[in-house]
């Protein structure tokens, strides 16, 4: 029976909060947004149909308050909410909260989100489901010397995780047993201090790897995706998984695939997805939350073309990519055949340090990926934030850079290739350009002054109202 969704509440902020208001507006759901003391003036309030305040600035005291939340929830009669990514979207007690409620949580179910959030429960059950893994510990790991005989089993390189980490915190390198022994104590100091306890496991270090998400991948045919799709299909089966989420893994130069996480929630670069498949998988996820069918089978779901996704963070990547916020005075969003943005920039808003970096996604689409290349060139050269520093200067270098347009890649592109310093000579290149231009603009004008300049003849233009009114008689 379809649970109808009359209302849904977003527990959270930016251009993942417009996402969901978006698709909200185009079924004709009532779309509740929240806000904290720090985004009373951001865009996602103006843009939905209801918005309420939650609290002071700080995510703790407001957007990770889960009773709060769910209170708001209940008190303005809202039947579901919709997490976004970050926040609450992976965190099992708060979807069991709303489903305890009677509150339809958008998104895997508790049991689920428990298993997935565990990182060394979930590698047992893809053992188990026959998924292939990074080599690794079974379990975790409660000593250095332990930690020494599993690194001596699947050999040096090694790395030591926190079961907690996630986005490459609590991570270390260990070349070597003496390396392990005093990344060992780091990486629990690190664990302890950010999660607030410590739980490491080892996996095998795999050089030159690529990251793949379940999405297009210049090294990915379509036996391969066939192949890694099956392996994927495996992994949601065996935690039981409903709704949309992102199947992780690892290539190695070899070809071999190994899991490594799911994403339990809408992924980030979910709009590539879109472009390539045409399927609003926001709209996707209300659905299914209504216990509606998908309405294709997988042969049926077809990609077409590429798309590039760039994450603009407010990020200066001249200084190792250091926080940039406040004001931003003015902003130019581009536009075009194939491009998309998703921001919660506006001239006039404010970058906040309170919350991620994330200010807009650029997206191409192009029919194929030289196309698509291009698109997102020129989309990066149109984009212009004024008042903080982003990450757009790093992605105009890579986009024209040779071992990217050849699909070299891997997780130590930006190291192996020297990406950084190839973005500070670019940027002095069209430095440079620009002081010519400049400079020769001055003299131009200094011309024009000395011999009177050119002569121009101006005629007065027709006034609108007089031009509307011809235009309609005719």
């Amino acid at each position: 029976m379809v649970k109808k969704i009359n209302s849904i509440l977003i527990s959270n902020r930016g251009e993942i909060a417009l996402r969901v208001i978006r698709a909200c507006k185009e079924i004709g759901i009532k779309s509740i947004a929240v806000y904290s003391d720090e985004d009373v003036r951001s865009i996602h309030v103006k843009k939905a149909d209801e918005a309420y305040h939650i609290g002071p600035a700080a995510a703790s005291e407001s957007y990770l308050a889960m009773d709060k939340i769910i209170d708001t929830a209940n008190r303005v009669g809202a039947e579901a909410i919709h997490p976004g990514y970050g926040f609450l979207s992976e965190n099992e007690s708060f979807a069991e909260a709303c489903e305890k409620k009677g509150i339809i949580f958008i998104g895997p179910n508790s049991e689920a989100l428990e298993i997935t959030g565990d990182k060394m429960k979930c590698k047992a059950v893809m053992k188990k489901a026959k998924v292939p893994s990074v080599p690794g510990s079974d379990g975790i790991i409660d000593d250095v010397e332990e930690a020494a005989d599993v690194a001596h089993t699947i050999g040096y390189p090694v790395l030591l995780k926190s079961a907690f980490g996630g986005g490459g915190r609590g991570i270390r390198l260990a070349n070597n047993e003496k390396e392990l022994r005093k990344e060992f104590e780091m990486v629990s100091t690190e664990s302890k201090a950010a999660f607030g306890k410590s739980a490491l496991f080892i996996e095998k270090y795999l050089d030159r790897i690529r990251h793949i998400e379940m999405s297009p991948s210049p090294v990915v045919d379509q036996k391969t995706r066939n192949n890694v799709g099956e392996i994927a299909k495996r992994a949601a089966d065996a935690v039981e998984y409903l709704n949309a989420g992102t199947a992780e893994f690892l290539r190695d130069h070899e070809g071999n695939f190994y899991f490594i996480e799911i994403n339990s929630r809408l992924q980030v670069e979910h709009p590539v997805t879109e472009l390539v498949t045409g399927v609003d998988l926001v709209k996707m996820q209300i659905a299914i939350a209504q216990d509606e069918e998908i309405p294709f089978k997988q042969d049926e779901l077809k990609m077409h073309g590429c798309a590039i996704e760039c994450r603009i963070n407010a990020e200066d990547p001249f200084y190792e990519f250091s926080p940039s916020v406040g004001a931003v005075p003015d902003c130019s969003i581009p536009y075009g055949p194939g491009i998309r943005v998703d921001t919660y920039l506006y001239p006039g808003c404010t970058v906040s340090g309170y919350y991620d970096s994330l200010v807009a996604k650029l997206i191409a689409w192009g029919s194929d990926f030289e196309e698509a290349r291009k698109r997102t060139r020129n989309g990066l050269y149109e984009f212009t934030i004024e008042g903080i520093n982003t990450t757009i200067p790093l992605y105009k270098t890579i986009v024209d850079e040779e071992n990217f347009i050849k699909g070299e890649l891997s997780t130590d592109y930006i190291d192996r290739f020297n990406l950084m310093d190839k973005m500070h000579e670019l940027t002095k290149k069209q430095a440079s350009m620009k002081s010519s231009a400049a400079i020769a603009a001055i003299l131009l004008q200094l011309e024009f002054a000395k011999t009177g300049g050119p002569s121009f003849q101006f005629h007065k233009a027709k006034p609108y109202s007089n031009w509307k009114r011809s235009q309609v008689n005719r």
